[in-house]
């Protein structure tokens, strides 16, 4: 039972909810009720009941014996307008991205202290990396997270005690992560290098809306060896500008129509 839990009796039915669907987000995507069980630390009878009701309302999926997130969720989703205007603005940049570099290219946001993958282009001789959309991943141990993390208002607010350490090369301590991502808002772009997994270098740049504030970040990812920093770094930080440009200009548009009505 993860040490966050507290006695079934005083989480209320929404909180034993979410702990069911947060479930799906570390899973390969299909849970058995056993399973569900067995990870959210709640009883059998209350598991079982709850299942039978999230099918029933659209937001779990049968799968035979197991069960899998519904479309309800993904519809509920797609309706978040942050999220939604800015996979929007960013998609027809990262595909392009993709197809001039030729490795994985991602759009990410921050929530708390991880990213959420709103988008992923896979390259084609990219790694096949555990990133997909909807996936997290530690902001610390992250070129995406480090971009967005650097141009916050309050980058600490939501900083863990320790900072967990996924390869060699992850920055675990708090004043060296201070010093990096002061070296990131002077040169405009994040790297990874292989800080989040072995093997695997990238670079991300921020994206800022119209009032200034960062959005959100774009990344390229690829093998070591296989990919130059140095190159990409241009590539990616133009590709965050063009995305910046987008918002700037749709939220241009909208407001005079706005201003008539």
């Amino acid at each position: 039972m993860s040490p966050v839990h507290r006695a079934e009796g005083e989480i209320s039915a929404i909180g034993r909810t979410t702990e069911i669907l947060k479930t799906f987000r570390d899973s390969p995507g299909v849970l058995s009720a056993a399973a569900l069980v067995r990870r959210t630390g709640m009883a059998k009878t209350t598991v079982h009941r709850m299942l039978d009701d999230l099918v029933r309302v659209g937001l779990l999926e049968r799968d035979g014996k197991d069960f899998r997130l519904g479309l309800l969720l993904f519809e509920i989703g797609e309706s978040v307008p942050r999220q939604r205007n800015l996979r929007e603005a960013a998609r027809r940049h990262l595909s392009a991205l993709r197809e001039a570099t030729g490795h994985n290219v991602g759009l990410c946001v921050l929530d708390g202290f991880e990213v959420v993958y709103l988008d992923v282009f896979r390259g084609d001789d990219g790694p096949r990396l555990p990133q997909q959309i909807g996936g997290r991943w530690p902001a610390h141990a992250s070129c995406s997270g480090k971009a967005i993390l650097a141009h916050s208002a309050h980058p600490d607010s939501a900083r863990p005690e320790a900072l967990k350490a996924f390869t060699d090369n992850t920055i675990t301590d708090p004043a060296e992560l201070d010093r990096e991502l002061d070296r990131v808002r002077r040169r405009g772009v994040a790297f990874d290098r292989q800080e989040a997994i072995r093997g695997i270098v990238g670079a991300a740049a921020p994206i800022f809306g119209p009032d200034g504030t960062v959005l959100g970040s774009v990344s390229i990812s690829g093998m070591a060896g296989r990919i130059n920093l140095t190159r990409i770094d241009a590539a990616v930080r133009t590709t965050a500008v063009s995305i910046s440009g987008d918002l700037s200009r749709a939220q241009s548009v909208v407001r005079p129509v706005l201003q008539r009505r």
